[in-house]
C-alpha cells in the first residue's frame, strides 16, 4: 500500500513530460489531478517491475475524463511513466 500522505510531489522525465499531451491531449497537471480522485484505484504492475516497483492506476479528473496512469515512487516522489485515456473495459472495472 502506498501512503500518499508521505508523497512529496511529482517528478517528470524531461523527455516524457509532453508526450502524453502530444499523443492524447492530457497535460501534466491533469495527470497529477488523477491522484486526487477519492475513488483512485491502483495496483502493482508486476509485469513491468523488473528494475523497480511500478504501479498502474485508474481514476477521473475534474472534467470527468477517465485516465489510466503508470507510475513509480522514487525518493518520496511520484514519477509518472505514462498516462492515457482509459479503455472501455477499464472504465467498467473502475465502476465496480
Amino acid at each position: 500500500m502506498i501512503d500518499f500522505s508521505k508523497i512529496l510531489g511529482f517528478e517528470w522525465d524531461k523527455g516524457n513530460i509532453h508526450k502524453s499531451y502530444q499523443k492524447h491531449g492530457i497535460s501534466p497537471n491533469q495527470t497529477e489531478e488523477v491522484f486526487l480522485d477519492t475513488q483512485f484505484k491502483y495496483q502493482i504492475d508486476y509485469r513491468h517491475s523488473q528494475e523497480e516497483l511500478r504501479y498502474f492506476g485508474i481514476g477521473r479528473i475534474q472534467n470527468e475524463q477517465w485516465l489510466f496512469v503508470s507510475f513509480t515512487i522514487r525518493k518520496g516522489m511520484i514519477r509518472i511513466i505514462s498516462v492515457r485515456p482509459m479503455h472501455q473495459k477499464e472504465r467498467r472495472k473502475y465502476g465496480k
